[in-house]
Parts: structure tokens; sequence; C-alpha cells
């Protein structure tokens, strides 16, 4: 099968996060299997040509034009893109279009029900109701017609196809279908060595929404109980970072922070085996990609009742899912605090590290996942077979 996977961006940073890094773990999947699947996006940060294939993947990549540089990765498109993209649907299977309210995706999105291709769309948490008059004007020029008319719409959570079909109002979603992401299974790390320090890590873009303010805040409280403790910083800045490494500064922590910057993927998942607790105090999160691949080493993780993957690591007793609101900041570092301390018991951590290294192998390898989508993509084809 020819699949052709549409994502607004990648960089050489991994910046954009995860749309990009769910459609090459994909298409991996995919290629190993047999079908011709491809990575098209805008490519930014590049020194020089952009490169022809990403991990293996090849990779139609198009120099990103800031449009509308107000509006960031919403406002950055291609012609070239949107010409070839039209060109190659009419060769391909069908187009899975990692959506969102941008000038690549939507229009990509556009592109393959004007062109009669088998269109599936998945939005990542990403399209939501909103009250942003852009946002929507947009839904209304283009957004609830491919949800609407998309073959299949790919949803995280059961949240997630709420808002979906809450976009698409009136009309009633008949297309949906559940895929969670998934990743790779690992093999288990060791327990950490007697007398070594425990580490803590934060991994992923430091941005707001993130909250990695909260995982700062929550050092002194650690530090207290284990003065030889190491907090890593991970991740691409999209923002955050001048004011997290502030933060760090005025509560005396910053020599027991190692800001680290952004990760290639086999160096996301070394840092995760290196930790003994991984952090994401994100507020929202649909179900991230960076806590599936440090629970896939066995590392336990400490995330928000808001994220997609709160129960399940609840019920599985994975780490420790924690209450956090916006503007209770003093509140939601005590707990991420107290999270971190309960996990770095030895024996606490190492049943949460097993019972993350069983979630994931039970529900969320990406064969699992693949396997689905194989089967959502054989029942577009069908019906527009017959």
């Amino acid at each position: 099968m020819k699949v052709l996977h549409i994502v607004t961006l990648h960089t050489p940073d991994h910046a954009f996060g995860g749309p990009t890094r769910v459609a090459l773990n994909l298409s991996k999947v995919q290629r190993a299997h047999g079908d011709d699947a491809r990575l098209m996006a805008l490519g930014d940060g590049f020194a020089g040509t952009l490169p022809g294939e990403v991990e293996g993947v090849p990779a139609h990549l198009f120099q990103a034009r800031h449009l509308l540089p107000a509006f960031e990765v919403s406002g950055i498109t291609s012609g070239a893109l949107l010409r070839t993209a039209r060109r190659m649907m009419r060769g391909a299977d069908l187009v899975h279009v990692h959506l969102m309210r941008d000038l690549v995706t939507l229009p990509a999105a556009l592109l393959a029900l004007a062109t009669r291709t088998p269109l599936v769309v998945q939005t990542h948490g990403m399209v939501d109701p909103t009250e942003k008059r852009v946002a929507q004007l947009t839904d209304l020029l283009g957004v609830r017609t491919v949800l609407r008319r998309a073959d299949a719409v790919l949803h995280l959570t059961e949240t997630e196809r709420l808002d979906v079909n809450a976009v698409a109002a009136p009309v009633a979603l008949t297309n949906t279908v559940r895929l969670v992401n998934g990743v790779r299974p690992q093999e288990r790390k060791p327990a950490r060595e007697p007398g070594r320090p425990p580490t803590v890590l934060f991994l992923a873009r430091v941005q707001q929404r993130k909250r990695p303010e909260d995982f700062v805040a929550a050092m002194p409280a650690v530090l207290a109980r284990h003065p030889d403790a190491r907090f890593v910083l991970a991740g691409p800045d999209t923002g955050a970072l001048p004011g997290t490494l502030a933060l760090a500064r005025e509560l005396g922590v910053r020599d027991s922070l190692d800001h680290v910057g952004p990760l290639g993927h086999e160096e996301v998942l070394d840092a995760g085996r290196r930790a003994d607790v991984y952090v994401l105090p994100s507020i929202e999160e649909p179900l991230g990609v960076s806590v599936l691949e440090a629970m896939s080493v066995g590392t336990p993780a400490v995330i928000t009742r808001t994220c997609g993957l709160g129960p399940d690591v609840a019920a599985a007793g994975a780490g420790r899912v924690i209450d956090s609101r916006a503007g209770e900041d003093a509140a939601n570092a005590a707990k991420v605090a107290e999270a971190i301390l309960e996990l770095l018991d030895p024996e606490a951590n190492d049943r949460a590290g097993k019972a993350a290294w069983d979630l994931v192998n039970t529900h969320f390898t990406i064969e699992a996942v693949t396997r689905t989508l194989r089967e959502t993509y054989e029942s577009v084809v069908a019906r527009r077979a017959r």
C-alpha cells in the first residue's frame, strides 16, 4: 500500500514534537511490513540542503515560508509542498494527514478531498472547541469539511473524540476510530546502582503548557532529602527556557540542574534509562509519546490527571498521577515533589518501573498500533472500492 503521511513541520531539534514523531514511528513500521510509507512536511532550521530521508523514512521536505509570523507554526507554508502533494496523491492508495489548524495540513486534507484520494486524518488533540476568532474562521473555512468528509478521523482519547465532534457539529461524526500512540518495546533497564545519585528527568518541549517551572520548583523539597540528586531538563526550547532557568537560579538550585537541550531519538531512550523518575507536569497532554518512551525502558512517570495517559498510569501503578491546576504554582510544585520523593524509594521505584514497562508492552507498542491502523486503512480502501 502506498501511504503518504503529511505533517506540518520537521526540524533538526524535533521542536514540533509529537505529530512528527508519531508519523515517523508509524512510517517505519509500515515500511518494515512492505508498505511504501513516506513523509511530507515543511523543513526548517537545517543548514544547507533539506534531507531526503528521516530515520530511514523517505521524506519530501520543503523549506518553510513564514507567511504569517504572528501565528508561528500555524502560519508557515510552501506552495511547492502543496503542488507536490497534489501530484503525489494521484499515485497514493491513501493519504494520512496529521491535522491541525495551519497552512500545510489543512489545505493538504482539502486537496485529498478534491482529488478523491482516500483520506485518514489524525488530530493529536490539536483540534478542539475554541473561542479564538481566527480558529473559528478556520473551522468554518475548512476544518469542519475535512472532519465530516474524511474516511476516518483518528482520536487518542474519548475527550478528543468529543472535541472533534463538537468542532464538526451539528453533524455527528460516524467515522471516528481510537488509535493510541505507540513506541517500540525496549529492554527493561537494571535497578539503580547503590551509591549512584538519583536522577529526575523532564524531557519535552520547554514551553509554558508543559509546566517546566513546576519541575524546577519541586527541586528544593527533593534536594532537602536527596542533596546529591541531579535534575535533567531536556528538549527544545519553545519559549519557556529563560524563565525556567531564571527560576532555578532564584531558588538556588541551578547547580543541580543539567540543561541538555534537544535530543535525538536514541538519546531520548538513553536519557530515560539513566533517569530514576520521569516528570511531565503538563496541565493538558493528550497522550505523550515522551511519557511512553520513558516508561518503555522501565522508568516510572509523574504526570497530571489531565494527561491522556493518566487513567492508564494510575490503574497500572506505573508512577504517580497528580492533580495540577493553572495558577496554583506552589501547590503544583509541592505535589510534584511529593510524587518524586515517593518514587525515589527503591522498593516503590522498582514496583512502579516494572508496572510502567509492563503497561507499555501490553497496551502501547507500535506494532499493536500499526495493526489497528492497517485495519482502518483496509476498511477505508474497501469502502471506496465499493
